[in-house]
């Protein structure tokens, strides 16, 4: 490696770092290679789980032109791809958004991306185990043929216990390091594939029959996104594709367990959203061939069965046994991505508190498990308390933060885009590659993605959006969104106070950016 290169090197410890440069946390390095890397960033988005619980709503938005909006949902999260390989080549720092976001904008917007991330992330772990919770009780109810056991979900103490015990064996998992994480993975994420795989062919052969007089034969039109009514609606269905391509980023957030970490995680990131756009488009096209987009019966948009497609389609489309299995995929990969969601979260608060910019007693490193154990479990405890608080106190409030959870995906989202063609300006004009692949390509994300954030948080204003419910006239959703980045806000003044040096700019310096020359 040339002198100009300070990226940190296997055995480095803190202090082997250059000064006010990216610093090693005593991960495990060499955990997981290319597909487990891929595998950890498609288990995360939970394919499954969000096509159950996104396909109707889509349908709703903009009826047959899901797969469309599906596409146009997948452009803004590979731009952005582009922008988290490229940063993770010079800087392959678990930090991710926060690190490289300080390191091209200064630390106080470096904090409030990392913030964003933390906080989506809790949201969304609340949301996959309360999804799995219910997932456990239906199937234990379809096993037995008993009524009565799939609605203990209807009973609040035992979702919640439920609930509790999921979010304790996820913790446990990933508090044991990524090779634990890796085996459960492999088994989850190829469940939930093969069986998605099964539903898509049985689908395909099932359009047209008799049995399904609502089906829809296929139209090219389906992938336009100007089939869209009206541009409203391609907004709301474009929150709704954005989100259920959200996670993928987990692959770089284990770059320093990853097996050469400054390429691998971005070839992996590039797999996963190979793999879900693949998955999400075929699945989408199947479904609308065989019940259509209808608001009745089996119609992906009947309201009854939006918000939860599969648990309506499985018997019809694969039979009452094969169908089971839809159930069982559900599960496995809400409770897949439980646990894999662990790692950006845990990694992210890691890398803030080795740069001083969040308590020094979350950078510890568990000695034999090479995790960052307090940090996993501070966020498991987190996200337990946030569902139950939540549960208890309102079904309305937890819709509506999950709701919210748009904004902050758009938000670290797209600092993100622009700190990657920020920090390598002065490297844009020495390639057409360094051109596209660390400006264009990154600039376009990061507007597209400003755009649906700023179209969201003026839809959020109106009290309809979400559950309907409203604050002093505003919007909860809203209230919730913005409320919860200004807590941000709240606790970085707190920590500017105990930690000076990092708010100052000394712990992680903001750099110009350099060529990493090779020897």
């Amino acid at each position: 490696m040339s002198q100009l290169d300070v990226r940190p090197q296997a055995g480095d410890t803190v202090s082997d770092a250059p000064d006010g440069g990216v610093r090693a946390k005593g991960l495990g390095g060499n955990s997981v290679g290319l597909m487990g890397s891929a595998v950890i960033g498609i288990s995360t988005v939970a394919p499954v789980y969000c096509l159950t619980s996104t396909l109707g709503s889509t349908a709703g938005e903009v009826g047959l032109a899901m797969p469309a909006v599906f596409l146009a949902g997948f452009l803004p999260m590979l731009l952005v791809a582009f922008a988290y390989r490229e940063l993770n080549k010079a800087m392959p720092d678990c930090g991710t958004s926060f690190t490289w976001t300080v390191k091209a904008f200064g630390p106080r917007i470096g904090w409030m991306c990392g913030w964003g991330l933390v906080i989506a992330t809790i949201i969304v772990l609340s949301n996959l185990a309360g999804v799995a919770t219910s997932y456990f009780w239906l199937l234990a109810g379809e096993i037995t043929s008993n009524d009565s056991v799939a609605a203990l979900d209807d009973n609040k103490a035992v979702h919640i216990l439920t609930c509790l015990a999921l979010i304790a064996a996820a913790t446990a998992i990933s508090y044991r390091g990524m090779t634990a994480t890796k085996g459960v993975q492999y088994a989850l994420v190829g469940l939930q594939l093969a069986v998605l795989a099964i539903f898509v062919v049985m689908a395909f052969q099932k359009s047209g029959s008799a049995e399904f007089p609502m089906s829809a034969d296929f139209s090219w039109s389906w992938l336009n996104p100007f089939a869209v009514k009206s541009f409203s609606s391609f907004t709301a269905g474009l929150s709704l594709a954005i989100f259920i391509y959200w996670g993928w980023d987990a692959c770089l957030a284990a770059n320093e367990e990853t097996t050469g970490s400054d390429k691998t995680p971005g070839r992996a990131a590039l797999i996963a959203m190979v793999v879900l756009v693949g998955s999400y488009l075929a699945t989408a096209v199947a479904a609308q061939m065989v019940v259509g987009s209808g608001t009745k019966g089996l119609g992906l948009a009947n309201p009854d069965t939006s918000d939860n497609v599969f648990a309506v389609l499985a018997g019809p489309v694969m039979g009452p046994t094969l169908g089971i299995l839809l159930f069982v995929a559900v599960l496995a990969s809400a409770a897949a991505s439980l646990q894999t969601t662990f790692i950006p979260v845990a990694r992210t608060v890691l890398a803030m508190s080795t740069y001083e910019a969040l308590p020094k007693s979350y950078a510890r490193v568990h000695p034999r498990f090479k995790t960052p154990g307090r940090a996993t479990v501070t966020a498991g405890i987190a996200t337990a308390v946030f569902y139950t608080v939540m549960t208890l106190v309102s079904e309305h409030v937890l819709v509506d933060t999950i709701y919210a959870l748009g904004l902050m995906i758009c938000f670290y989202y797209a600092l993100t885009a622009f700190a990657c063609v920020w920090y390598f300006r002065r490297d844009l004009f020495g390639s057409v590659r360094d051109f596209v692949f660390k400006g264009l390509l990154p600039a376009l994300g990061g507007i597209l993605l400003t755009g649906v954030f700023t179209k969201t948080l003026i839809d959020m204003w109106n009290p309809e959006y979400g559950s309907g419910s409203s604050v002093f006239g505003v919007g909860s959703v809203f209230v919730i969104g913005v409320g919860l980045l200004l807590l941000g806000v709240a606790i970085m003044l707190v920590m500017s106070r105990k930690s000076p040096a990092f708010f100052r700019g000394e712990v992680l310096k903001r750099d110009t950016p350099t060529l990493v020359v090779a020897d």
